[in-house]
């Protein structure tokens, strides 16, 4: 893997406002440099058995293992992130992936025979799957570990050449060079380059094989765009607006933890987070205010705050400027339409330490409740039916993620079911992520195909059916010449064969003579 830098874009540390470093955009001949490398790197790795292939991606876990707390620094330095947020989400998923994939990819990698119908007898229906060449995978700045090395192996593991255009808000350009460094990973099998839009751009116009993109849906339409000018495949993950359905039969100590966990885990930073909690009127005076006050008890990373050790927090700093400036956009809106705060709201104006933030008396007119904020809001919503919580769940232009709580699993079943999204959690959130063997993916403006699990690590293939015939004498029925005798013999076994009642005396009558006119109706 490589790291090349090259109109400066500062790097800053969220928490103090400190610059950490500056990186540069490509010119088009290191582009053009990546893609060589790229090239010249995929026939070796397509050479090799899906088990090479794994043992080379151990040597990602063990460097994961060995240099945690260095990982840990860089992705907090960059994100503002807690510790513990860091290290569940990006650190120990990363290894847990790749223990999944040590098992399903030699499974989900294998050519396999293909069942076919009884006219195609004789014959042999293979799939072949192969990798695509080079993949261009640009990830989002709110999990900069973990979006880069997932998506990345998956493609390795396929047998791609990968090149790996990082956030600029948080490229984690330390921690790419020392990992290179000191890994022992193959060469040039992963190219990881620092830059902005620019670079973005530069490396696209090349013409990747495959873009895997992670990020907004205004940036995604704009990809897909130019992906479509070049005929580039695309899989887009893109954002959410996730709500979670709160019925009156449930836990309310459970429920409240892990809906505190779903809104503001990562500072609400997930496009899975929750966003909207919908709560049936007959638990709604009870739940609220104690979740309410549970809120008010979570810790944050505000430098100011007096603390014994990096872990004693639980919500971490909004990572970028533009994205406090959303957020505080989302609040005053709220506030003006007639929300009522609970808890939280904006303490000091620009800061990137937003404290858990709770509204009431929301309504879908509101940002808080319509568009995406990404950060650690939380719009509440009262609802008496089951149908008017799911009517107030799909109102969203967005589809990713969804949860819904109740003691009935019969229910939560039928409105997980009902729900127009790609994922949901009965009774927990976000969890679905937490299981590689799971497809991860939305729908409607929240993005287009699928990534992890078996669906996930074929859209790194090309999977391609191959029919082997025997080289003998037999001229097929179906080729030329087309006669008056064998359209009629066609016609009859088409009848015997996939009538409403499938008579085989006929068919095998039919079908006989129509394997000799083949040889006996032929071109001379």
């Amino acid at each position: 893997m490589t790291v090349l830098e090259s109109n400066a874009i500062k790097i800053t540390n969220p928490i103090n406002g400190t610059t950490l470093y500056e990186i540069d955009e490509i010119t088009d001949a290191q582009a053009q440099t990546f893609f060589e490398k790229a090239s010249a790197i995929q026939p070796k790795i397509q050479a090799m058995s899906v088990e090479q292939r794994i043992a080379e991606v151990y040597k990602i876990r063990d460097y994961v293992i060995a240099n945690s707390d260095f990982i840990l620094d860089c992705i907090i330095a960059e994100t503002g992130k807690a510790r513990t947020d860091a290290f569940a989400a990006e650190v120990f998923e990363v290894t847990d992936v790749i223990d999944v994939y040590r098992k399903l990819a030699p499974k989900t990698l294998k050519d396999r025979k293909v069942p076919q119908p009884i006219f195609l007898m004789e014959k042999k229906s293979m799939q072949y799957v192969e990798p695509l060449g080079t993949v261009l995978v640009i990830t989002p700045w709110n999990f900069p570990f973990y979006q880069v090395i997932v998506p990345s192996l998956m493609s390795f593991l396929a047998g791609n050449a990968t090149i790996v255009k990082p956030s600029e808000v948080t490229p984690l350009k330390p921690l790419w060079e020392h990992f290179f460094a000191t890994s022992g990973f193959m060469k040039d099998a992963i190219q990881v380059v620092v830059g902005g839009k620019e670079t973005g751009a530069k490396l696209l116009a090349h013409r990747p094989d495959k873009v895997h993109f992670t990020g907004s849906v205004k940036t995604g339409r704009k990809l897909m765009e130019a992906c479509a000018q070049q005929l580039i495949p695309i899989d887009l993950e893109l954002g959410g607006k996730d709500p979670s359905i709160v019925f009156d039969d449930v836990d309310i100590d459970r429920t409240v933890n892990g809906i505190m966990w779903g809104a503001f885990t990562n500072a609400g930073q997930n496009c899975t987070g929750i966003e909207r909690l919908y709560v049936q009127e007959g638990i709604y005076d009870k739940l609220v205010p104690y979740l309410v006050e549970r809120t008010k008890r979570l810790r944050t990373s505000h430098p100011n705050r007096d603390t014994k050790s990096p872990e004693d927090c639980d919500v971490g700093a909004v990572t970028a400027s533009f994205q406090v400036k959303v957020i505080e956009d989302h609040i005053e809106d709220a506030l003006a339409k007639g929300a009522k705060l609970l808890c939280g709201g904006i303490q000091e104006k620009g800061s990137h330490h937003i404290p858990p933030t709770i509204f009431e008396n929301c309504n879908h007119t509101m940002k808080v409740a319509s568009e995406e904020t990404f950060g650690p809001t939380l719009a509440i919503m009262k609802f008496k039916t089951e149908e008017e919580a799911i009517q107030l769940a799909n109102d969203s232009p967005y589809g990713l993620s969804a949860s819904v709580w109740s003691k009935d699993l019969e229910r939560g079943k039928r409105v997980a079911r009902a729900l127009k999204c790609g994922n949901v959690c009965v009774n927990n959130h976000m969890l679905n992520e937490a299981n590689p063997y799971l497809p991860f993916g939305g729908v409607k403006d929240s993005g287009i195909g699928r990534f992890k699990g078996e669906d996930g690590l074929l859209v790194f293939c090309n999977l391609k059916s191959v029919l082997l015939d025997k080289q003998g004498k037999l001229i097929e029925a179906q080729w030329y010449p087309y006669t008056a005798s064998k359209y009629k013999l066609m016609f009859a076994v088409m009848v015997s064969w996939f009538g409403k009642s499938r008579n085989y005396f006929k068919f095998v009558k039919n079908v006989l003579p129509l394997d000799a006119i083949g040889n006996k109706e032929r071109f001379q």
